[in-house]
């Protein structure tokens, strides 16, 4: 008859040998993926070299490659479509030192960031998805929401040399500044575009969507609570949403509203951070930080309105839908354009 229970060293044992596996697993899918891509580069690069000698190399390669193709899947399985094969040819000719190559992603990560032709750009998407592990799932989500403009969009006459600093380093978070994005895209939520939201709605599709709300939110976020009670003198008020960024050491109290920024919302947000500066910060902890995620923010208003305030409070717009990704880019290369004119006169 089996026994129903193990002792303590039998449960350590089953523990040490469940890590092993999955260690060894782990060193399986890291060798696969590391032979994958130098595999795929080496073939692109015969192919490569191969249509270099040809003089007719544009009408000769396109040829090559639906014989290739042709041949390689018939002899060798899936895998040598015209189309992976074209990403193979792309990815030598953008990556021509193979050592470039992050084992870190895999081959799938790759045929994403190739579909990127502005270099500044696809090196951020690189960096990013070594630095926070972003899955292919959540590098797609990113690129369609256009987080590298929003992130350009978000630090205004910095754009010149914020393209040079995401491009070289990628998201840094070393002041509360570097946490905001311009504007947030909450597409997950599934609520209409084009009809009245309530805060507290808008608040629980958050809350039901918390991985990829955190995941919009950025680097180093904890989600500590919601509705966080905050008493003065015997009456009650409510923190909509508080987090703690551990790069920062900071709690961020987060506001939802539901319309355009009203000065009233950033008083009372400033009360918040008063009290957690007092009552709930550790030593060790920075000033909290206050964000008001809005509809709109009049910009003619907003420095009055934010301009002066001891605590670091900021303001964002947020939008329910995926962005055009042209509008975005027009934005950029307007902000670029006249950072440039007024340095060079």
């Amino acid at each position: 008859m089996e026994r129903a229970d193990i002792t303590a060293n039998e449960s350590n044992l089953i523990e040490n040998i469940k890590k092993i596996i999955s260690s060894s697993r782990n060193n399986i899918v890291h060798s696969v993926n590391t032979e994958m891509l130098s595999t795929y580069w080496n073939i692109r690069r015969l192919i490569v070299e191969d249509e270099q000698k040809n003089q007719e190399r544009a009408k000769y390669g396109e040829q090559i490659l639906k014989t290739l193709s042709k041949r390689l899947t018939a002899e060798l399985g899936n895998g040598f479509s015209i189309s992976n094969l074209q990403f193979m040819r792309r990815l030598f000719l953008t990556y021509p030192n193979q050592q470039t190559l992050s084992v870190k992603l895999s081959w799938s990560h790759y045929c994403e960031l190739l579909t990127i032709s502005d270099d500044s750009k696809r090196s951020f998407y690189e960096k990013e998805c070594i630095a926070s592990k972003w899955s292919v799932r959540e590098l797609k989500r990113q690129l369609d929401s256009s987080l590298y403009e929003r992130l350009l969009l978000s630090r205004g006459e910095e754009n010149k040399e914020e393209v040079r600093r995401l491009a070289e380093k990628g998201h840094e978070i070393e002041k509360p500044e570097d946490i905001l994005k311009d504007p947030y895209v909450f597409e997950f939520v599934g609520l209409p575009e084009n009809k009245p939201v309530m805060e507290s709605d808008l608040e629980d599709a958050l809350i039901s969507h918390l991985e990829k709300f955190l995941l919009e939110l950025g680097k180093g976020f904890m989600f500590v609570g919601r509705q966080q009670r905050i008493t003065f003198d015997n009456e009650h008020y409510y923190a909509d949403m508080v987090f703690y960024n551990k790069i920062l050491r900071a709690y961020v109290i987060i506001e939802l509203k539901t319309r355009k920024l009203l000065p009233a919302a950033v008083g009372q947000l400033n009360m918040y951070l008063n009290y957690y500066k007092a009552e709930v910060n550790d030593p060790d902890d920075n000033d909290p930080i206050g964000i008001i995620l809005c509809t709109d923010k009049p910009s003619a208003k907003i420095e009055y309105v934010l301009g002066g305030l001891e605590n670091r409070i900021f303001a964002s717009k947020y939008v329910l839908y995926l962005p055009e990704k042209k509008v975005l880019e027009e934005e950029v290369q307007t902000f670029i354009e006249g950072w440039t004119e007024k340095n060079n006169e």
